[in-house]
């Protein structure tokens, strides 16, 4: 397993986590033996925006002895008193749910309490006037909740909760589909979206995403927007290549969409290479390098990818990536303008242009 450091929480977490959208399917058996073999593996980031009740036993059951290793983040707003998922900015009904949900997790403690759900200025709005935003932090400050997370799919609204300087963890939808203006949760501009995943790095908050698949549209060259399939190898490098994301959280049913998804770490490059999306993206999007290394191996031996990261991230405030760019034993000024990079980015990205433009940069930062 791989780890990657939450910046605000000092938390150590995998970058392959657990969705639970469908793990209530399973049979309980089977359930069990899965997530052992999640804990075996390395895994510790879980998600609790399940999609029926069941599974929050199959956690307790699976992770009671191993509690203090795993990290939950539990949602305030998700209601199960259906035993489906429901959802609420009902703030009495979060208060049981909530209860529910620690007592089924056999826990006394949740790592991250999420503000659930934030799509609508509506939204915002009740979460504070209801008292639930209050409760979140009043459950802070008992010890109860030892940090705060925001779900959204909306850029400009997750901005507006982070400028409060509450949020630690946002989980977000990213995947090329919603990147790049195709699909129910594209909202936000490709421009805007990078921003805030820019935004989060800079800040030190992590990013747990969902829905890299999807929902499993982008495995099916049915309902791609490509036309082909993509594999999940290939969505989940491109979730894990944007600035800021820690960690990806597919939905497992079973031991085998666990294996498969632990297959990721010997995958080869070739087999993680999405540049694919060239197909999809939007001429207003074109010339925007998303960091996928493509472009690699250079000949002159430059992480392109990682320069134009630190680049972007410098100019966004973030006085770190000068220090960080500054360390790399090549950066932009030994380019050699061979041209390799620009014949092989889906982005149609003038490498060659930019590193000149990135090598200016910094010699002035």
């Amino acid at each position: 397993m791989e780890y990657r450091i939450n910046q605000r929480t000092s938390d150590k977490i995998s970058v392959i986590g657990i969705g639970s959208s469908y793990l209530s399917e399973t049979p309980e058996k089977e359930a069990l033996e899965t997530l052992e073999m999640a804990y075996e593996n390395g895994i510790n980031y879980i998600d609790l925006a399940a999609g029926a009740a069941e599974c929050f036993s199959y956690y307790g059951k699976a992770f009671e002895a191993h509690r203090k290793d795993m990290i939950y983040q539990i949602h305030f707003g998700a209601d199960y008193a259906s035993g489906e998922y429901g959802w609420t900015t009902n703030v009495e009904q979060i208060k049981r749910s909530i209860d529910w949900q620690l007592t089924k997790l056999r826990t006394d403690y949740i790592d991250y309490g999420f503000i659930h759900c934030l799509d609508k200025e509506s939204d915002w709005d009740a979460y504070r006037k209801n008292g639930v935003l209050d409760h979140l932090l009043k459950m802070k400050e008992e010890g109860l909740v030892r940090h705060i997370g925001l779900s959204s799919h909306t850029p400009s609204l997750a901005n507006t909760a982070i400028d409060t300087g509450l949020v630690d963890m946002l989980m977000f939808s990213i995947n090329p589909c919603y990147d790049y203006q195709k699909g129910d949760y594209a909202i936000g501009s490709s421009d805007e979206r990078m921003s805030l995943y820019r935004r989060c790095e800079k800040e030190g908050i992590g990013i747990s995403v969902m829905k890299a698949f999807s929902g499993g549209q982008l495995l099916d060259e049915r309902t791609s927007p490509f036309g082909k399939a993509l594999t999940e190898y290939q969505c989940l490098q491109y979730a894990l290549d944007k600035p800021g994301v820690l960690t990806v959280l597919p939905g497992l049913r079973d031991r085998k969409d666990l294996e498969k998804l632990l297959g990721f770490f010997d995958a080869s490059d070739e087999e993680k290479d999405y540049s694919v999306i060239g197909t999809l993206v939007p001429k207003e999007a074109e010339g925007s390098c998303v960091y996928c290394n493509h472009c690699h191996p250079c000949p002159a031996g430059l992480d392109i990818a990682l320069i134009n990261k630190y680049y972007d991230l410098a100019k966004a405030g973030d006085s770190m990536a000068v220090g960080h760019y500054q360390k790399l034993e090549k950066n932009a000024s030994d380019c050699i303008r061979c041209g390799h990079c620009n014949r092989r980015c889906p982005l149609h990205v003038d490498q060659m242009s930019r590193m000149q433009e990135i090598d200016a940069y910094f010699q002035q930062a």
